[in-house]
């Protein structure tokens, strides 16, 4: 009997965790439901309240009054919701950045998102602040305010102003990280290929030459998945790995394309995020700046990992679609590729007919000296 318990206790807690899921989800779209009542039937009993002062001809419910002290709770409710947002859920967001590029975009988002909260506060206070100060009264008249030049230039040309250096800011930094005529850049780039496909990503790394080998998609075959074409001598020491393995403080070129439907290479913690596309190739410069084992000492998580994502819903398998991301020293790096095997692999040879001599050499016997001088 207790083993019996004890094998069924797994299935019931995971049972009881779901349950709960649904139970605090459909408790609160009840709570949702049960405000929404209880606020129709408040306005229909002072609906009604209203039309019975009218017929024993009181003054009836001052409804601008009404109106106004509302929209001045909804704006004292709404700020502290914000409030509420900013101190208990500030932590949801991306981790450090682990890339020179990175940095750079993690500004600009603070500035944008600066810019917005201060916009955000200032037009909702005005906005239910206004309508609260100036609700309607017997004492006051509206005005009819239909147009005034300077404000309509001022909302148009600040906005623009702002929204043209972000613009611009975001434009100039973009361009830096995939400026293909970058010729230095790109000759100091280290090329690792990434291919995507139904729910896998294969990776590919230049051999001693440093230098990747041309792929045709004629030639993918069920052993040659990324059709490299071995024509190009370039091509035969290319490596296959398992892990993308970076050396720190090095830039690194991603050569991005897709076999089968539109994936998406996502790397959080470089703020790395690009399409692959099938038949258009893509690509992605940036340079680590934080080892594995330093982010692990950092994170005090002894089994963190950079990954890498598919970001683009591709179908049953997408949450597969993970790859180990590895960031080490130059000489960890080196030892690293010292060990991957090459993606010409033997049975590679064999489809594409190589000779592949696995004979082991025997060394022919030295003459006989005797033998000679008998000669």
């Amino acid at each position: 009997m207790a083993q019996t318990a004890a094998a069924t206790t797994p299935a019931v807690d995971a049972d009881a965790a779901n349950s709960a899921m649904w139970t605090s989800v459909g408790y609160y779209v009840l709570l949702f439901v049960l405000a929404a009542i209880i606020v129709g039937i408040v306005g229909k009993i002072l609906r009604v309240y209203d039309l019975t002062l009218q017929i024993q001809g009181k003054k009836s419910i001052n409804w601008n009054r009404v109106m106004g002290i509302l929209f001045a709770i909804f704006l004292v409710v709404g700020f502290y919701g914000a409030y509420w947002e900013f101190t208990n859920q500030a932590t949801m967001h991306l981790p450090e950045a682990a890339s020179v590029h990175g940095v750079k975009l993690d500004d600009m988002f603070m500035v944008t998102f600066g810019i917005t909260v201060i916009v955000f506060f200032l037009t909702q206070f005005l906005l239910f602040g206004f309508a609260f100060k100036y609700k309607g009264s017997d004492k006051r008249k509206a005005y009819f305010y239909p147009h005034n030049n300077t404000i309509e230039k001022l909302w148009t040309v600040i906005p623009a102003i702002v929204l043209t250096v972000l613009v611009i800011t975001g434009f100039f930094t973009w361009t830096k990280i995939t400026n293909s005529a970058d010729v230095a850049g790109d000759a100091k780039a280290m090329n690792i290929d990434i291919t995507g496909h139904q729910f896998a990503w294969e990776i590919r790394y230049p051999g001693p030459d440093g230098v990747l080998g041309k792929k045709d998609y004629k030639k993918v075959t069920g052993i040659n998945k990324l059709g490299v074409d071995f024509s190009d001598k370039y091509a035969m020491d290319d490596l296959s790995a398992d892990t993308i393995v970076l050396p720190v403080n090095r830039p690194v070129r991603l050569n991005i394309i897709a076999q089968d439907v539109i994936h998406s290479v996502y790397m959080p913690h470089f703020r790395v995020q690009i399409n692959a596309v099938p038949g258009l190739p893509t690509y992605f410069k940036f340079t680590p700046t934080i080892t594995t084992n330093a982010m692990k000492a950092e994170t005090d998580n002894p089994k963190f990992e950079y990954l890498l994502y598919c970001n683009k819903i591709c179908g049953g398998g997408h949450y597969n679609m993970q790859k180990i991301v590895r960031v080490v020293t130059d000489s960890e790096y080196q030892t690293w590729l010292t060990q991957q095997k090459p993606y010409l692999s033997d049975p590679l040879k064999k489809e594409l007919k190589m000779v592949v001599d696995t004979t082991p050499k025997q060394v022919a016997p030295a003459p006989d000296k005797k033998l000679a001088l008998n000669y």
